[in-house]
């Protein structure tokens, strides 16, 4: 199992204690390109043309990004 399959079980099973590092990671793995940062906010696009941002709080991921960027992984994954 790769990277990218134990950070999306991972996010999966507990989206509540993933690492914000994490989140940002799988982005990054799933297509998402770093665009800014914006205070606590860090932005990514899609070159499909999606956008997402994260926030960090205090180290960890907000959960409903998480299950935001799991929604867009089911969605497009068989591309």
């Amino acid at each position: 199992m790769g990277r990218f399959e134990k950070l999306l079980q991972r996010a999966t099973e507990a989206p509540v204690n993933l690492r914000f590092s994490d989140l940002c990671a799988l982005a990054e793995m799933a297509g998402f390109i770093f665009d800014r940062a914006a205070g606590s906010h860090k932005i990514y696009k899609h070159p499909a043309g999606f956008m997402m941002n994260f926030q960090d709080v205090n180290g960890k991921a907000k959960p409903y990004q998480v299950r935001q960027l799991l929604d867009f992984i089911r969605r497009n994954s068989g591309e």
